[in-house]
Order: C-alpha cells, then structure tokens, then sequence
C-alpha cells in the first residue's frame, strides 16, 4: 500500500542535528535534492500500487534516494546502509527529518525498491530531469539547443499563418546514437564449467528428494565423486586440446543425463514441493542446459537459439561485439541517444539485436518530446541503411556519414564532405565519452543485479546518475557565471 507523503522537509536549515550545528546548502546532497522533483515522481511511483492493501511502503524520495546514493558512490546493499547510517547529508537527501543513529531501514529493502520502481519510471523521472534543466537554462527557447537562440522581434502583422507554422516545424538540434554491452557479473561461461555447474545443483536435488526417504530405501548413485575429477582433470589443463574438451563434455553429459532419470524417479515417491524456489528453478534451467549442450555436442557446433551462458542468470546471453579486448560479452545490449549532453534509454534487451533498428523510434521519441524532428542524426556506419537513409530524407533529416553510391569526382565537394565526417565524428564521440565515464566511473562496466527485473534497473539509474552529475555541473556553471557578472559590475 502506499499513501502520498506528508510534506517533507526540502530545505537543509530544517533538518535537526542533535549534536548542534545546521547542514551546508551548497553541499553536493542538498543541491541534488532541491533539483529532483519529488512531488512529480510520487504521483509516477504510487502507479506502482494499484492495491489500497498491506503495509504501507516508504516514500519515493526514501526508495529512489537510496537508489542514487547506491549507484552515485558504487555501494553494495550494506554499504549504503552503513553510508546513510553515519551521514546526516544522505539522510537528509532520503527525507529523514533528523538525524537518526540507528539504521534507517535493513539492507534487504535495496532489492524491492529495485524492484518497486523499474527501468520505465526511472527512464520517466530521468526525462523529466532533463527536460526541467533545460526549461531552466533556457526558459524563453524551444528546446533542445541547436536551432537559433535568439527568434526575431516581429514589429508588424504581416506574417501569414503557413510562415509561422513552417517555422515550428522547422528542424532543430542533433541526436547522437550509439549502442554498448552491459555485461553481467557472471563467470566466463564455459560448456565444460556451465555442465558441471548444473551436474552439481542437480546432485543438490537428489539430496533434498531423498532425505524424506532416508532408512526406507537406498539412496541412487550419482558419481559425483568420480564426476568431479573427471572435470577437474580437464579444467585444471592449462591447455587442452579440442579432444580433451570434447571427451570431458560428453562425460558431464552423461552424469546429468543420469542424474534427471534418478530425480524422475524420486519425484513419483518425494513431491517437488520439498525443493526451495531456488532449486526448483535450478532444476528447470539445467533441463534447458541439457538440451542445448547435447544438441551441440551431436550435431558438432558451438551455437544454439537462446543460448544459456549461466545457470543462476538464465535470461543473459551471449553479445558479439567483436572488440579488441573480448569478441563476446555476456549482458544486456543497450542502445542510448544523447541530447544536449543528456543521456537517454532507447533499447534494452538481454537478446542481440540490430541497433540500426532503433533510428527510426528514436526520432519519433525526439519529435515526441520536443515537437519537430532534429537537423542532424550523429551515427556509426550501421545505422545507414536504405530503410533509415529514406526516412530522414523524408524528413529532411541530416545522417552522418557519406551517402550511398560512387564517390564524386568532384574535389571541392569530396573535400566538404570529409570536413563534415570529421566534424560529425568529433561529435559523436560524446556518445562514447559517456559509455567511458558509466563503464569506469559509475557500474555499467559490470552489472551486479541477479534478477532481471532489476538488473534493467539498475542500467536505467546509472543513466539517471550520469543526468544528475550533469545537472549539477549545469547549475555550478550557472552560479560562476552569475557571480562573475556580478563582479563586473561591481568594478
């Protein structure tokens, strides 16, 4: 159940420090409070609760502000708990009326509000970030920037109807566009390791299946001993040959094979019932393994339809990418554009897809938010397809690039088309700046989430993290700026 917060506390003045003292308004946590719009985010949150039933959950500010300090400082669960515990600046930036020495809420809580808010309202909250800044920088424009800053002062009516309405149409701005890899934090999936982790799991259920029938029947054998050294005797092999590899899948294969008939028969005595969620799953997922490794090993190949790369993350899969330091990364592809140095989610999927598939959405989603479409699409070689190339011509719509065909013979046009290229690489190279800075300096690089629900969340707030590191450096800006006019006219 959830109830509209009371009014909080929103200014740093009000929060009561036991030990004396007042907080910093300039401090990096009450700026980011002032800037986020709670209000507004709670009537998206409470869309989460259509049952006006069951213990009342915390507020948005408290779930989300948790969320953002998380993924700001790169915390696990308890850290940040410990983290809000010990500072009164994260506790006001939660909501919190005064500072509280106990914990504020236990650790196992970060996984619902994972799970409360989602990929969709943070992706809602993040544009609605992006679209205040904007409305603040620059209250009299139509955004995004690209068009003309200053519009002409029209003394006499002489303007028709169809000049003005040609003129909102008018295209403006750019839209950047690239796609990356958010791997997952999985071990490097191997058949020979990926059969024996489910070997093991399924032993774990022949355990459980059995207990009940301890002193009334013998317990099956399952080799495991015997199963495990036969793995062992390959994996520890610096260098084993395609053989070795193949003999020790095909031994794996067996020892499942095995241990499923033996799980088939103890279910007819041992209902299922007795297994967790957790093994009840392990076992369906290994099924699955099992199928698509005995496939591979019969048929001689190394590829499968919804290829399953780990036992506990069944939903990821295998990316090809093809870069210089792995061909293959395990996660979810994530396609993003970028207006205005502001970051937003276009695609997300565990399965591989095409990003030049997402053009065509995303200049609908720009023309959506801003009314008309952009001068100029800043995109790798991928996205210039037939398909793409028509509809921004269609639109009068700039695709970076060369176009199609045999190159010009002309020298002067040859030499303005590669000054635009560079022009338009140096732009795009934004796009890549970004996928730098989530990678290294916030959790992209490596997605610690287990579900999948909440691993797309946690991909969604690092964006939303990367916005509102912005936000702050816009209003920084802002500040220098005033106070140095200031200054000028003081002198």
């Amino acid at each position: 159940m959830y109830k509209p917060t009371e009014q909080q506390i929103t200014f740093p003045h009000e929060f009561f420090l036991p030990f004396g003292g007042k907080l910093n308004p300039d401090n990096k946590w009450c700026q980011l409070a002032l800037i986020i719009p709670w209000a507004e985010i709670e009537k998206i949150y409470a869309r989460s609760f259509p049952v006006n039933r069951g213990q009342r959950a915390y507020s948005v500010r408290f779930a989300l502000g948790s969320l953002i300090i998380q993924n700001m400082k790169s915390l696990s669960d308890r850290d940040t708990v410990e983290e809000i515990t010990e500072n009164p600046y994260l506790q006001f930036f939660i909501g919190l009326s005064a500072f509280a020495n106990e914990s504020p809420f236990n650790h196992s809580l970060m996984t619902h509000f994972r799970k409360r808010l989602g990929k969709d309202i943070i992706n809602e909250v993040n544009e609605m970030i992006a679209r205040r800044t904007k409305e603040r920088e620059d209250p009299d424009d139509t955004p995004p920037s690209g068009g003309d800053e200053s519009e002409p002062v029209i003394c006499d009516q002489v303007e028709s109807e169809e000049e003005s309405l040609s003129t909102e149409d008018k295209n403006s701005g750019k839209l950047i566009l690239d796609a990356t890899c958010t791997p997952a934090d999985i071990h490097y999936p191997t058949d020979l390791w990926l059969l024996s982790t489910a070997r093991v799991s399924l032993e774990e259920i022949v355990d459980v299946l059995h207990m009940p029938l301890i002193g009334k029947s013998k317990k099956p054998r399952t080799y495991r001993h015997k199963a495990r050294k036969n793995y062992l005797n390959v994996d520890k092999k610096k260098h084993a040959t395609k053989r070795e590899i193949r003999k020790g899948i095909g031994q794996q294969l067996r020892y499942i094979r095995r241990d499923l008939k033996v799980i088939m028969k103890l279910s007819q005595k041992s209902p299922l019932t007795l297994l967790s969620k957790r093994q009840y799953s392990n076992l369906l997922v290994s099924q699955e393994i099992y199928r698509q490794q005995l496939e591979m090993y019969k048929k001689r190949k190394h590829s499968v339809e919804d290829r399953i790369v780990s036992l506990y993350m069944p939903f990821v899969r295998p990316i090809v990418r093809g870069k210089a330091r792995a061909d293959v990364e395990f996660g979810a592809k994530l396609a993003i554009s970028i207006v205005d140095g502001f970051s937003y989610m276009e695609s997300l999927s565990f399965d591989a897809f095409n990003e030049s598939t997402t053009l065509i959405q995303s200049l609908e989603n720009y023309h959506q938010k801003y009314g008309f479409y952009p001068e100029a699409v800043m995109a790798d070689k991928i996205y210039r397809n037939r398909e793409n190339l028509n509809y921004c011509k269609k639109y009068n719509i700039r695709l970076s690039g060369p176009p199609l065909g045999r190159p010009t013979n002309d020298s002067e046009v040859l030499k303005e088309q590669r000054r635009q290229e560079r022009q338009d690489a140096g732009i795009r190279n934004s796009v890549e700046g970004k996928f730098g800075e989530g990678k290294r300096t916030y959790g992209l690089g490596r997605i610690m989430a287990r579900l999948r629900e909440t691993s797309e969340t946690v991909i969604a707030m690092q964006l939303l993290v990367m916005n509102l590191e912005r936000r702050l450096r816009i209003l920084l800006l802002y500040f220098l700026k005033e106070y140095f006019g200031m200054n000028r006219l003081a002198y």
